[in-house]
């Protein structure tokens, strides 16, 4: 297995002042986290829960009253059961609005690559432990997914395995034969056809090029192969004679594409470009500079770009953020802290308003906005058939259209953190005031990206909102629907 990354970075960051390029910003957020914010998760009332990396506590930030995360403000959650302190682990938001993480490189910060987990109820603000598979020694830094079903699929880090999560029973199913190569420091990107799609990153065993890429299939629990990337995106540079097996992450666009990003010690990491609609592989462009993501962030912006952040070599600082186009990689700015970062220190999240909220495991925590805009054929459309006009606050409603999980997971980091946000939010905006609130949604009919077909979602008005005309939209990917007229009682 991989060698573990330094803890040192630990408190790096300081706040130098805004980069500003064109029509893309970086904002820091007005109240900084107090804690070492990581693996930051939105859940479906708007606010974002943030994990303080080698501990048990959890941090809510929750936007203000006009919906601004910038101004927003943090707050505690319940903590972590006794025992389970992780960083670098597997996570995602279910279906029905609960929140699970498995496994972890580091327990209270010491390497172990352990089997712990637990499952949050955002209304019961509580974590309940959660078992292992059976059998496994070992989940860590896992890649995860919840696939167009709703079920959780998680890896072991360190072995072939896979498994199934039965998120009402809390058990397990095995799953995944045919797995050409052990899991570890792979990505999974959910695909519009309901696959997984991954790189290899431990394929010396069996291939001399290290090019191979895999495909899961939920129908019959089986992996198969998906073709060579033609260029390597694993980092095979040996440094004190082991190599360090990193990849970047990867992101589906609305356009099909999965946009992969390599690392590679001894010089630029590469990319590839998988289409969804063909099957086959095309090479992207090298990263300048000697730059390449040895684990690292990447999100999915609303003009369809794909902002991520890379560094040089493997673990060293200095990052360097940019906009995959669809042609080329256009350098952006950064934020001040990462300048003296490594990328893998980085976390991204795409927000409901379309900013992506990053982190750096410290405390620091900024908001990127991007120029463009959406082509309007990805927003959200609202079923006029299945909307209800007049809704009372403290009660709960069905509403239903198309796109409501968007198009892509949106966010990505592939193993040690996950970020999705395909799964649509209510906001809702009182007319006289301006004020903004979200409807917790929850019970999704499907997880699937890019489904063509009508999705239907639950979503509770909340209690404390003002009464009165309100504009609501549903949002997936940061990316609004057009507004429907309700009253609020």
């Amino acid at each position: 297995m991989r060698a573990s990354k330094a803890l040192a970075a630990f408190g790096l960051g300081t706040l130098l002042g805004v980069g500003v390029a064109a029509a893309q910003t970086w904002t820091p957020l007005v109240n900084q986290p107090a804690f070492a914010a990581s693996n930051q998760l939105l859940l479906t009332d708007g606010t974002v829960i943030a994990h303080n990396g080698c501990d048990r506590d959890w941090w809510r930030l929750t936007p203000d009253a006009s919906g601004s995360y910038v101004n927003g403000t943090w707050s505690p959650i319940a903590s972590l059961p006794a025992g389970y302190g992780p960083l670098y682990f597997a996570s995602a938001v279910l279906a029905d609005g609960r929140v699970v993480i498995e496994g972890g490189e580091y327990n209270f910060c010491s390497p172990v690559w352990t089997t712990l987990g637990a499952i949050y109820d955002p209304l019961a603000n509580s974590w309940t432990s959660v078992d292992p598979p059976t059998g496994w020694r070992s989940i860590g830094d896992a890649q995860s997914a919840v696939l167009a079903d709703g079920t959780f699929m998680l890896a072991n880090c360190c072995t072939k395995e896979t498994a199934l999560f039965n998120a009402k029973r809390l058990t397990w199913t095995a799953t995944g034969a045919g797995k050409a190569s052990v899991n570890d420091e792979e990505g999974w990107t959910l695909l519009p056809n309901g696959g997984i799609l991954t790189t290899d990153a431990y394929v010396f065993e069996y291939q001399a090029d290290g090019t191979n890429s895999e495909i899961y299939d939920p129908s019959t629990g089986t992996w198969s192969s998906a073709g060579s990337t033609i260029v390597q995106l694993w980092d095979s540079y040996l440094k004190a004679g082991r190599a360090s097996h990193e990849v970047g992450p990867s992101v589906l666009r609305p356009d099909g594409t999965v946009f992969f990003t390599g690392s590679n010690g001894h010089g630029p990491g590469h990319t590839a470009i998988y289409d969804t609609h063909t099957g086959a592989w095309s090479v992207g462009p090298d990263f300048p500079n000697s730059l390449g993501i040895a684990d690292g962030p990447a999100a999915l912006l609303p003009n369809g770009n794909v902002l991520v952040e890379a560094s040089p070599g493997i673990f060293k600082p200095g990052a360097v953020f940019f906009e995959w186009t669809g042609l080329a990689l256009m350098p952006v700015p950064g934020p001040p802290p990462a300048q003296h970062e490594p990328s893998y220190l980085g976390n991204m999240l795409v927000l409901p308003t379309g900013e992506v909220l990053w982190t750096d495991i410290s405390g620091n925590a900024w908001v990127y906005t991007s120029s463009g805009a959406p082509d309007p054929a990805w927003a959200p459309s609202i079923s006029s058939s299945a909307s209800v006009t007049n809704v009372n606050r403290g009660s709960t409603y069905r509403i239903q259209g198309r796109n409501f999980n968007g198009l892509s997971q949106a966010g990505a980091y592939g193993d040690d953190a996950q970020s999705a946000t395909n799964y649509p939010m209510v906001r809702l905006t009182n007319r006289a005031s301006g004020h903004v609130f979200y409807g917790r949604t929850h019970d999704h009919s499907s997880m699937a990206v890019a489904y063509p077909g009508l999705v239907s979602t639950q979503y509770d008005v909340p209690s404390g909102m003002e009464t009165g005309l309100a504009d609501l939209v549903v949002v997936a990917n940061g990316i609004p629907s057009a507004p429907i007229s309700v009253n609020v009682r």
